[in-house]
């Protein structure tokens, strides 16, 4: 049984990413180092997350088996390149993932995506490792841009905003 089709899958991530960049466009620099608290990302930090965790995630949950070392490998090579990433750059990465991330979903069979893959010690589907890592992730963390820019003072961002990534009343 299928969930969703590898265009529904690309489709909702299209949309996920969409509407972080329509959020990111709310952020301006002195927003960047806004922290919750000491130890949680800041917001330049979490944007910098996002440039670079859809790309890991997927190549690992497309792999022909789950390589741990590879994995934490891709996690280091990324986060250093990340942290010289500004806003810009990451904007611009972030823009690019719709592209990568049709290749790789368009490569893939549906048999692929159905196979099971073990990645931390759980098996499963490398769709639904899609559905969980990927697009869960950017739902979840662009939750977490809203909530920051709300709390650098962009009230006027609402539902509309996270949910439909469209400036509404």
């Amino acid at each position: 049984m299928t969930v969703l089709t590898k265009e529904e899958l690309r489709s909702a991530l299209d949309s996920e990413i969409r509407i972080l960049l329509h959020l990111i466009s709310k952020a301006d620099a002195a927003m960047l180092d806004y922290r919750p608290t000491p130890n949680q990302r800041s917001l330049l930090e979490l944007l910098q997350y996002l440039a670079i965790m859809p790309a890991i995630h997927t190549r690992a949950i497309l792999a022909s088996a789950f390589d741990m070392d590879a994995w934490r490998a891709a996690w280091t090579t990324g986060e250093a390149a990340a942290k010289a990433m500004s806003l810009a750059d990451v904007t611009e990465a972030i823009g690019r993932q719709p592209a990568m991330l049709a290749e790789a979903i368009g490569a893939s069979t549906d048999g692929d995506l159905r196979a099971e893959i073990e990645m931390f010690g759980h098996k499963a589907s490398r769709g639904s490792r899609l559905v969980h890592m990927v697009l869960c992730h950017y739902a979840a963390y662009r939750m977490q841009v809203f909530l920051y820019l709300k709390s650098c003072g962009r009230e006027e961002l609402n539902t509309f905003t996270l949910w439909v990534g469209i400036d509404g009343r």
